[in-house]
């Protein structure tokens, strides 16, 4: 799940790269995994969101190891991860396989962090260093929503969906609500710093 809270990296102007790609395609599979869903295809359904969980690991990944970093992917990347997150979010709540309590805490986070995001933007920065806790947070949920999914299943494989799908849910939920206090900590620091640095360098400041 990416965020405007990575760190800064070298970044080109290529446009077909192999993380660009996967990132396109998961905004392809975008509609496909709703028509699935709500067509009760849940196998297949399932089948699209972890292919989606999968790339969304393996973008990231693969333009750090071999400097694939673009601006491109700068912006197809994270519009791919939310359409992603919010679209499951939603659909899964319509089904019924999520409470609609979960929807709003998980959107209402998202919304805090641009705020967050925007208040740092006002003092020139333009993201922060990723948490180890954002990371984890994201690797549970990833799990947790296809898992989920197939608690819909009946039989065995829904029955032990269920009670793993909701651990890696409420460990996702936790995290998710620590790292952005963490992220706007940090992020309460630097906006002071910036505005500390501002007035040293205001003639005839104090």
């Amino acid at each position: 799940m990416s965020e405007a809270e990575r760190t800064p990296e070298t970044v080109s102007d290529r446009v077909l790269t192999l993380p660009n790609v996967l990132s396109a395609l998961r905004l392809v599979g975008v509609p496909v995994f709703l028509w699935l869903l709500f067509t009760h295809q849940d196998i297949w359904a399932f089948v699209v969101l972890t292919l989606s969980g999968i790339t969304d690991y393996l973008d990231g990944k693969i333009a750090r190891r071999f400097n694939l970093v673009s601006r491109v992917g700068q912006l197809l990347d994270p519009l791919a991860d939310r359409l992603y997150v919010l679209t499951t979010l939603v659909a899964l709540t319509i089904r019924d396989i999520i409470p609609l309590w979960l929807l709003i805490v998980l959107v209402g986070r998202d919304l805090f962090m641009g705020v967050v995001i925007l208040l740092l933007k006002r003092v020139g920065q333009t993201g922060l260093p990723v948490h180890f806790v954002g990371k984890a947070a994201t690797f549970n949920l990833l799990y947790a929503f296809p898992i989920l999914l197939l608690s819909s299943v009946d039989g065995i494989v829904g029955d032990v969906a269920q009670p793993l799908g909701w651990a890696f849910a409420w460990w996702g939920v936790g995290l998710y609500l620590l790292a952005a206090v963490l992220y706007a900590v940090q992020a309460a620091a630097v906006i002071r710093a910036a505005r500390s640095a501002a007035g040293r360098a205001t003639p005839g400041a104090a």
